[in-house]
């Protein structure tokens, strides 16, 4: 007789166990359900919090605008600053001051515009279109005098734009100067050859990979680059020169040409400044309106956010790789 085995009987789940597990699955979806609904406040306030912020900037930035036309009195003084980097989308960007230049002239009440300068300088195209634009203003509007006062640094591009003023002031410790150009760049030859990288640059032209720094240096390009140079250097001259005229004591000095910078009290006997003094001084013993109103275009809190989150990769490269343009230094 052959024994027939039956497996055991599965336990039938108790009515205690059944209650357990329902608790258990009630805790569980309370719980997800709470996460849910503290992601989507959390979404909330911080959507809340982002609209709150550029409703700030929508309704306050036209009042800081304003804020230049409240003030006293039947005469001020117009402010600019020239601050930083002289560059394209910087704050001392042509663009910025050009635009500051002409606000200034055509308000009735200004009866003379300092520019308040510290600069290293920058690109000789900004500068440039400034120092036009200084001289253009000044020839239909005589009778409003533009005054560049130097703080800390007034050199090469900053300097360049000075020039173009009826006066130029400084501090006794004030940098001035930096008359010249100056285009860096760095070689990765030599490195390259250590790591043995090669190099492949595909171009229609001779000179496409002009000045290639992972390429050797070819003596025809270095002499033409200078060429460039030395013709932007003579053009930089040559406006200091018509905008200083006769107050520069000595033209043909051998160095105030060369890139070097003085202290406010050596430039003044060279005739690169006419006085020392700061903003405040100027407006109040030449001008005679010692009331300051600025007139220097602001960039909104957005604006500088958005600047810093749209930051150029190709101009960071750029730099990295060591190919600039001219820099007036």
């Amino acid at each position: 007789m052959v024994d027939q085995w039956k497996a055991p009987a599965e336990a039938e789940p108790s009515a205690g166990d059944d209650k357990s597990w329902k608790l258990l699955e009630k805790t569980l979806l309370a719980g997800i359900q709470e996460q849910r609904r503290s992601r989507r406040w959390g979404i909330f306030f911080k959507l809340l919090t982002f609209f709150y912020l550029i409703a700030m900037l929508v309704l306050f930035t036209p009042l800081l605008d304003m804020e230049r036309s409240v003030t006293s009195g039947s005469g001020y003084t117009a402010l600019i600053d020239v601050r930083g980097v002289i560059a394209d989308k910087e704050q001392a960007s042509a663009d910025n001051l050009v635009t500051s230049l002409r606000a200034a002239f055509e308000d009735p009440k200004v009866k003379g515009v300092i520019l308040r300068i510290n600069s290293p300088g920058g690109s000789p195209v900004q500068s440039g279109y400034v120092y036009d634009e200084i001289r253009r203003l000044r020839g239909l509007n005589p009778s409003i005098k533009v005054y560049a006062v130097i703080s800390d640094l007034g050199a090469s591009g900053a300097y360049y734009i000075a020039s173009a003023a009826d006066e130029i002031y400084a501090d006794k410790a004030s940098l001035v100067g930096s008359i010249g150009v100056t285009a860096a760049g760095f070689g990765f030859v030599g490195a390259m050859e250590k790591l043995g990288i090669q190099r492949r640059a595909y171009t229609s032209g001779d000179h496409k990979a002009f000045l290639d720094p992972f390429e050797p240096e070819k003596p025809e390009e270095t002499k033409f680059w200078q060429g460039v140079l030395n013709i932007t250097h003579e053009q930089f001259i040559d406006s200091v020169k018509q905008g200083r005229g006769d107050r520069l004591k000595d033209k043909d000095h051998p160095e105030l040409f060369s890139g070097l910078v003085w202290t406010g009290q050596q430039a003044l006997p060279l005739g690169l400044i006419d006085g020392l003094g700061n903003a405040s001084s100027v407006a109040r013993d030449v001008i005679g309106e010692k009331e300051l109103v600025d007139f220097t275009v602001q960039e909104s809190a957005f604006d500088r956010f958005s600047k810093k989150l749209g930051a150029s990769v190709a101009e960071q490269l750029a730099m990295w790789m060591g190919f600039q343009g001219p820099t007036l230094r």
